[in-house]
């Protein structure tokens, strides 16, 4: 997953499937304003709960917007001048709940059906995910709709050969029993998780943890 060199960025082009940057004007008691935007895709969240080994599933990846914010202010506009050895790529190598993008005209539920077995490896049906609740993300740039749902899954749901992503993604599954889980959300911790991740798991522990 680390095995990350050539480090650099440019302009935007404008065929990204998955950004479109552009202009937000509108007048707010009687002055002209505007606003920078993204058109983002809708997303899908899942909280995965192992009930075999009492364990959350989580995935971890490399991000590069989170590396950008490491290195942005040294790097410049072009990322010409990043030290590696100062900003190695672990450093922006998230943990997450398994998500993605909403890019297909089919249910949100079935999208995040195949999250859980493309990325974590789980064949659940349908009617198993329990959909929580939507909200708005990157309410300053995007405010993409996220839709969360929480799933129980046991040992026999997992496909031996699945998990990690399709195509070039790169997606480690990692465990987390509700101890560690919990220590995630105390007082002083810095994590490079969303706010979505540490939302996911304060419901689940609020809401789904076994009680002791």
């Amino acid at each position: 997953m680390n095995d990350i060199s050539n480090i650099h960025y440019g302009p935007l082009p404008a065929d990204s499937p998955y950004v479109k940057p552009f202009r937000f004007y509108y007048t707010q008691n009687g002055k002209e304003k505007n606003w920078d935007l993204l058109k983002v895709h809708d997303s899908v969240s899942i909280i995965i709960f192992n009930s075999t080994r009492q364990k959350l599933v989580f995935v971890k990846q490399f991000r590069p917007a989170v590396y950008h914010g490491l290195v942005s202010v040294e790097a410049g506009s072009e990322g010409k001048s990043i030290d590696m050895n100062k900003f190695p790529p672990s450093l922006a190598v998230t943990l997450e709940l398994c998500a993605g993008i909403i890019d297909k005209p089919i249910p949100v539920a079935e999208i995040a059906r195949e999250e859980v077995l493309e990325e974590c490896g789980y064949n659940v049906p349908v009617a198993r995910l329990e959909e929580i609740m939507s909200y708005r993300s990157g309410v300053g740039t995007s405010g993409a709709l996220q839709t969360l749902f929480y799933v129980e899954v046991t040992d026999a749901d997992k496909i031996p050969t699945g998990g990690g992503g399709v195509d070039d993604e790169i997606i480690e599954v990692v465990e987390y029993s509700i101890e560690e889980a919990r220590k995630l959300t105390e007082k002083g911790v810095v994590l490079t998780s969303p706010p979505s991740f540490l939302f996911g798991v304060l419901w689940f522990l609020t809401n789904r943890a076994p009680k002791a």
